[in-house]
Formats: C-alpha cells, sequence, structure tokens
C-alpha cells in the first residue's frame, strides 16, 4: 500500500479503490453514503488484502 493510497483512502475512499474492480468500487460507495469512517475502513481493508 503506497502513502498516496492510504491518503485517497481517508479522504475520498472510493477514489482510492477505483481500479480494484466495479464491485470493490460500489461497496466502498455505499459505505462511504452510510458514514465516511466506514467507507475508510472498507477502502483500507481492500487495499490491504490486494497485497
Amino acid at each position: 500500500m503506497s502513502c498516496l493510497r492510504v491518503l485517497l483512502a481517508v479522504l475520498f475512499p472510493p477514489l482510492a479503490v477505483m481500479d480494484q474492480g466495479c464491485g470493490s468500487f460500489t461497496i466502498v460507495f455505499l459505505l462511504t453514503l452510510c458514514g465516511w469512517i466506514p467507507g475508510v475502513i472498507g477502502a483500507l481493508i481492500i487495499l490491504n488484502k490486494g497485497e
């Protein structure tokens, strides 16, 4: 996970996982709509799982 990805995950979670696929983007987008913190947590989990 690069520093830029982590920064994007904190500031705008769906943008950080855009290249992980449509499903990941949709899940993180919906979590972000429910609240900012769930979106950040979801994005960080998806980015960490990609390694």
